[in-house]
């Protein structure tokens, strides 16, 4: 059976530690997510693929039936497997995600993003505020206290005490759904703030917004903590257009 070579350059036999299945999958959705698979767009058969990827017909069968739970694909009888239009794809799956984050900066994903976290965070910050227990304040300050001592020294650490910070009071907030999304999509997060960490004008400002919403969940006043929410993640919504602006625009001279 030949093995072609991946676009990391292996075949999916050999790639790492990952199983043929893992490595099979991964490859499958990068292809689709780049567009090499285009939506809408008929895959191979069922023997041509197997013979691209060098892998068993089981471990193709499997792949595609992961990929048509993930809302990935459609297979019928005679009509043969179709890419199925992003707006079916399940954005929250790891393996998408990773490939997502891994692509390259959208607009779409990332203000899909901006927009579920101003409907959850300012939320969740109230019932902090009403609902925090010593340790779980104590968690945000910590994270809080992480991002002074960073502060843009560090722009990975700065993300990262950012991250800890924002989930932090998620789980305060003692909503298991909320606690749920946010574990869901962390990785998601963590893209997100190195994206606007680095377009940031000021983080001596940014640590202001996030002390008030510290500050507010503190003095247990959960719509000063709503409040302190909105102010951050529109600050965060204006530095992610930046970030993305700039984005396109090395893409764009990069291809010149």
């Amino acid at each position: 059976m030949t093995k072609v070579l991946t676009e990391h350059g292996a075949p999916i036999a050999q790639r790492g530690k990952r199983t043929i299945r893992e490595a099979l999958l991964h490859c499958l959705v990068e292809k689709i997510v780049s567009g090499t698979f285009r939506e809408n767009s008929t895959l191979p058969n069922e023997a041509e693929l197997t013979e691209q990827f060098g892998v068993s017909r089981t471990s193709l069968r499997e792949a595609m039936q992961y990929l048509s739970a993930l809302g990935m694909v459609r297979s019928r009888t005679r009509a043969g497997t179709t890419i199925l239009p992003r707006e079916n794809w399940n954005y929250l799956d790891p393996i998408v995600l990773d490939v997502m984050l891994s692509v390259g900066p959208d607009d779409t994903f990332y203000s899909s993003l901006i927009d579920a976290r101003q409907l959850l965070e300012p939320a969740a910050a109230a019932q902090a505020a009403a609902n925090a227990n010593a340790r779980q304040l104590y968690q945000i300050s910590k994270a809080f206290e992480d991002m002074v001592e960073a502060n843009s020294r560090d722009t990975e650490d700065w993300s990262r005490a950012d991250l800890e910070f924002h989930t932090a009071i998620i789980d305060a907030s003692g909503n298991w759904v909320y606690r749920q999304f946010a574990s869901a999509i962390r990785a998601a997060l963590l893209a997100s703030f190195r994206l606007t960490n680095r377009a940031s004008q000021s983080h001596e400002q940014a640590i202001l917004t996030h002390q008030d919403v510290l500050e507010a969940i503190r003095m247990r006043r959960p719509e000063a903590a709503r409040h302190a929410m909105e102010q951050l993640i529109g600050v965060a919504r204006s530095e992610m257009t930046d970030a993305l602006r700039r984005a396109r625009k090395n893409a764009e001279a990069s291809t010149r």
